[in-house]
């Protein structure tokens, strides 16, 4: 399938999906939303892919947000129904089966922001910058900020974010665990296909799993959490991965994973 505003390019497993409104600094608009959830459905499905980079086109913006124009004459149903297409469109990404590093080049604001937290893992430039600026608009973010902001800087972190519109930059969001690492905008992308290929040299259903378990074990208590994580160690017990990786390592040589 084509997109009007998503590009994929896929290279030895590795997925590139990038955001291409430059003239709009990559601003989410419904269409866009519809486009990255229907490309992230595909993607979950295609087994050539092992990790995905998620990217905006450009030097100025990952993402620098929702589409305002689009948003400010929207009454109370249609800005719910705006909020639960963004929320659903991320949601598929955040449970995609292969890992997700998001390559932050630029703005990185209110739906972009968020965006970048869908991801499992968030690598930015210099020149980034981060922040939920909804309250200046009358609005709170609608696209999992208030949500998934907080589980991974802290409450009080987050609400200081929120509550203040305030736009940080890149070495601020390092501070607060918000940003992985930080490298020059010409080196970002190649530093996302160097993390993206130390991802993938593991056993894919290893990875695969080790992230539903973390993800899923986040909302549960302590114990259930360490049940959920037996369960999938032994399950991983059935894989001809485990058996070639273990092989390998006893005999001391690199193992081969076929995904199986």
């Amino acid at each position: 399938m084509s997109y009007e505003f998503l590009s994929l390019n896929v290279q030895d497993g590795i997925g590139t999906i990038t955001i291409e409104r430059p003239k709009m600094l990559n601003a989410l608009s419904s269409e866009v939303l519809v486009e990255l959830g229907s490309l992230v459905s595909e993607i979950a499905v295609n087994k050539e892919i092992d990790v995905v980079i998620v990217t905006g086109s450009g030097e100025k913006a990952f993402v620098a947000g929702a589409d305002i124009s689009e948003m400010k004459d929207k009454n109370v149903l249609e800005g719910k129904e705006f909020s639960i297409e963004g929320n659903q469109a991320f949601a598929k990404l955040a449970k995609l089966p292969q890992p997700t590093i998001a390559c932050i080049n630029g703005f990185a604001l209110g739906g972009g922001c968020e965006l970048a937290l869908a991801c499992d893992i968030r690598l930015a430039s210099f020149n980034a910058k981060f922040g939920q600026p909804e309250v200046g608009l009358g609005i709170i973010p609608g696209f999992g900020g208030t949500q998934r902001l907080p589980r991974l800087v802290g409450t009080g972190v987050a609400k200081e974010l929120i509550f203040t519109g305030k736009v940080i930059g890149v070495e601020e969001a390092h501070r607060i665990g918000l940003v992985n690492h930080i490298y020059e905008q010409a080196e970002l992308l190649e530093e996302g296909m160097k993390l993206a290929k130390s991802i993938q040299k593991n056993a894919f259903l290893a990875v695969s799993g080790s992230k539903s378990v973390i993800d899923n074990g986040l909302d549960m208590s302590l114990e259930n959490g360490l049940n959920l994580e037996a369960q999938v160690f032994g399950s991983l017990f059935a894989t001809a991965d485990q058996t070639e990786g273990m092989e390998a390592f006893v005999n001391k040589r690199k193992p081969t994973f076929t995904k199986n």
